[in-house]
């Protein structure tokens, strides 16, 4: 294990988008992915950071949504009005207040891109749920309702004549659903490391879009060295390669040791790292532009360090 890293800066400049009805998203009793996850990031980074920027995540509109999502997704999120909890599948719900958590958690990543473009930030954190990268274009799974992360990437290249947007996935399970909204846009570059075998079952080296796709399986047991390892030597070349005149972070803490849902064998400090590893490229290419939402993580304690860990790098 590593030991804790130190990190500089200020997080007062790192704002943090979110959306208080986000509780409201109702997944049931037992489920992992539950509204107590929000609550507990929210607590832990106003905790250590008293001073934190905290700001309302606005709604996305149809309009930004329909750049990566079909209107048949659109219509069941938006227009099903369930009275009760509805499962979209074995993993997925809908419930009365799903909508609106999923419309402001795709909002906020567009507000943050917006913010990081006007000049008044050059970081910023989106700490919102349900998570996203699952979403394809037509089909909400994994916990997801709408890509959030591809609703901020199409934001990007539409309102700011973008060429080159990094999305660097290092939540534990694959982001099957960027890929698959990107896989054909050699605009965006989708770079992600996931356990592997594991649900969705996706994000094979083989799979590589029109070159843009970077898939990085590792095996189930891999801990903080070889995690370290396998970025430095494979997906942040690929990046610097690049250039990227944004970077986007689907943050799933999932990858942590205490992780019920998986079996990698990172910790906080591991977050801590590759985060600072983003944030120096960022600085490099694209003028320290760096946006990251919460994807998964399902141990509350994990979650709660990690997110330190994320936002204190963040601020450095």
């Amino acid at each position: 294990m590593h030991p804790p890293v130190a990190f500089g800066g200020d997080v007062r400049r790192v704002p943090v988008f979110s959306y208080a009805g986000g509780l409201d998203h109702d997944t049931g009793p037992e489920h992992a992915e539950r509204p107590e996850r929000l609550a507990a990031v929210i607590e832990a980074l106003q905790t250590a950071f008293p001073d934190l920027d905290l700001r309302q995540a606005p709604a996305a509109t149809r309009g930004q949504l329909l750049r990566v999502h079909d209107e048949s997704l659109l219509a069941t999120v938006l227009e099903s009005r369930p009275t009760g909890r509805i499962p979209l599948d074995a993993d997925t719900v809908l419930s009365p207040g799903s909508a609106l958590a999923a419309l402001h958690a795709a909002g906020a990543g567009v507000a943050a891109v917006d913010l990081v473009f006007g000049g008044d930030a050059r970081r910023a954190f989106c700490a919102v749920r349900p998570p996203g990268h699952h979403a394809t274009r037509d089909i909400a799974m994994g916990f997801c309702l709408f890509n959030s992360i591809a609703v901020a990437a199409a934001h990007a290249l539409d309102r700011y004549g973008l060429t080159r947007v990094s999305v660097v996935d290092f939540d534990v399970h694959h982001g099957n659903g960027t890929q698959a909204i990107f896989e054909t846009e050699p605009r965006v570059q989708y770079l992600s490391s996931h356990q592997w075998p594991l649900y969705p079952d996706t994000g094979h080296r083989s799979e590589r879009g029109v070159g843009n796709i970077v898939n990085l399986p590792l095996p189930p047991g891999t801990g903080s060295d070889a995690f370290r390892s396998a970025w430095r030597e494979r997906l942040l070349p690929e990046i610097d390669a690049f250039a990227p005149q944004l970077v986007l972070v689907s943050a799933g803490f999932d990858a942590h040791r205490r992780d019920p849902l998986a079996q990698l064998e990172l910790d906080a400090a591991d977050f801590g790292w590759i985060t600072t590893e983003l944030v120096a490229l960022a600085e490099r290419h694209a003028e320290g532009r760096l946006v990251s939402m919460l994807e998964g993580g399902y141990d509350l304690q994990a979650l709660r360090e990690c997110s330190v860990a994320h936002l204190r790098a963040l601020g450095a």
